[in-house]
């Protein structure tokens, strides 16, 4: 496993067309912390975790240098950046089990059937769903899916997390439950975070700075 490293953004720019969404951002993130975007609809927030994951559409002039550690990841393809990202929707293949679905995630490095097993059935233990392997995703509930989707993107080993509103469908109850269990497994791997929301109490729990932008004019 990788060390612990921080992700760093210096003069970050991103404009559409002759709308400038943003100018000059400089963020440090240390491993295992969060910080926040926060802003209107259209002020970039996703765009700007789409900047930092390499897949950002052609339509968009961006700049700015992004490193995790010492390495410039912005020249990188999107699967050799390092960076995982949690969305709103789980994403699980409904065509795989959940076992098929967290097994798709593993590095080449993991070689072997029953290597392999163990580390899903490791990932399963610590998602509370020992056992699940054989499940189709269609019968898990919100929150188990939830769980499985975070657990499918750490088993790729990221060193940078993006969270992308990922608890914006769940209820109240489901939602605190789940935040708690993504920052914990997080800053257990001492991920550094990048959470866009719009909810007051994420960016609370997130414990972290927080950046405003604002709706381009």
């Amino acid at each position: 496993m990788s060390a612990p490293a921080a992700l760093r953004m210096r003069r970050v720019r991103i404009a559409l067309a002759d709308q400038v969404l943003i100018d000059g951002l400089d963020v440090d993130v240390a491993p295992g912390e969060c910080v926040t975007v926060m802003g209107p609809s259209g002020s970039g927030k996703s765009t700007l975790l789409a900047y930092l994951a390499g897949t950002l559409a052609p339509v968009f002039d961006a700049s700015g240098e992004v490193c995790i550690a010492a390495t410039d990841i912005t020249t990188l393809a999107p699967e050799r950046r390092g960076i995982g990202i949690l969305f709103q929707d789980d994403l699980l293949f409904p065509h795989m089990s959940v076992g098929a679905n967290l097994a798709f995630a593993l590095p080449a490095d993991v070689k072997g059937r029953a290597a392999r097993e163990a580390q899903v059935a490791d990932a399963l233990r610590e998602a509370e769903l020992s056992g699940f392997e054989a499940r189709d995703p269609a019968t898990l509930s919100g929150g188990q899916r939830a769980r499985v989707a975070l657990m499918r993107t750490l088993l790729a080993r990221p060193r940078v997390l993006l969270l992308d509103e990922p608890f914006n469908k769940l209820d109240a109850r489901l939602r605190q439950e789940f935040r708690a269990f993504v920052f914990d497994h997080a800053r257990e791997r001492q991920l550094p975070m990048l959470l866009v929301t719009h909810d007051e109490q994420d960016a609370r729990a997130a414990g972290g700075p927080v950046i405003e932008l604002v709706a381009p004019r």
